[in-house]
């Protein structure tokens, strides 16, 4: 890595990986932004550093698994366990988010618990 450090979209990396952990959090402003913003700040800078792509994937995978989760609550609403899971999931969501952008700010790789390895990194 050479001495003059790169920024993406004006941040710095460790900057930026924290970004995309906490840009999922944006579906509390405007539902499903916290689903296409972690994927839409992967995409556009994976190829220009490993450390976005790992951190991008780890964040994809929970997305993925936390919307898989959200369709099984759903089904679960009739039986009331549902809301419960809806909950849960809401203040995994939020705590995990916190502590994947800490990590990243750290400069580590934070891997979200109960997430599904659908992209390897």
């Amino acid at each position: 890595m050479s001495n003059t450090q790169e920024e993406y979209w004006g941040m710095p990396l460790k900057s930026y990986c924290m970004l995309i952990h906490l840009s999922q959090l944006a579906s509390i402003v405007a539902p499903g932004l916290g689903f296409i913003l972690p994927i839409v700040m992967w995409v556009a800078n994976k190829e220009k550093s490993e450390e976005i792509d790992r951190h991008g994937k780890v964040t994809v995978n929970w997305v993925i698994s936390c919307l898989i989760y959200s369709v099984i609550c759903g089904v679960l609403t009739l039986l009331f366990i549902g809301v419960i899971g809806f909950i849960v999931l809401a203040i995994m969501n939020f705590l995990f988010a916190i502590i994947a952008a800490v990590k990243a700010n750290d400069g580590q790789l934070w891997v979200y618990p109960f997430s599904i390895k659908f992209l390897k990194y």
